[in-house]
């Protein structure tokens, strides 16, 4: 069997993201990614952008690419779809001790197969903190109470106001 038929190719998953992002219609609400993501002129892809690729775009394109349940790459997305599920949870507007648990159960998926799917990689002190999130999810209820980018949107806000440089209340 052909390399380029065994493994899969990183350009056609890529290419056919983009085909996705240019071809799909979505709500108003979504927030948008650039059309052409993955090349270098896309920029820097922002944390509200990442999620709307990891939930949307990304496992309509690798569904449509690798769903069939005889091809070897279903692993891979499976695995793929556990990261995606975990993110889907952790961002919903609402939060109960039944969801924390799917949350929980999708990214102890996810995590247990990263060597399995990727044999030569090394788990970062980034998935160990992965697993404390369910804590918080049942201490703080969803993510979005307590996550930051509101914050970095206002800061982002703030920071594109004209300014003179001026104070912004006048002593006197």
């Amino acid at each position: 069997m052909d390399k380029d038929v065994r493994e899969p190719s990183s350009k056609q998953a890529l290419k056919q993201i983009q085909t996705v992002i240019h071809d799909i219609s979505v709500l108003l609400w979504l927030g948008s990614v650039p059309k052409n993501f993955g090349d270098v002129s896309a920029g820097t892809i922002k944390a509200d952008e990442w999620q709307s690729l990891i939930t949307v775009y990304i496992p309509i394109a690798l569904i449509s690419l690798w769903a069939n349940p005889e091809t070897e790459f279903k692993p891979i997305l499976d695995h793929t779809m556990s990261l995606v599920s975990a993110v889907y949870l952790a961002c919903a507007w609402t939060m109960t001790p039944e969801q924390a648990s799917a949350y929980h159960m999708n990214i102890a998926s996810y995590v247990k197969n990263l060597k399995i799917i990727h044999p030569t990689f090394n788990l970062r002190p980034n998935h160990h903190t992965s697993f404390h999130i369910y804590d918080y999810l049942l201490l703080f209820s969803p993510v979005h109470s307590w996550w930051t980018f509101p914050f970095k949107h206002l800061i982002r806000v703030l920071q594109h106001l004209p300014s003179n440089h001026a104070p912004f209340f006048s002593q006197g």
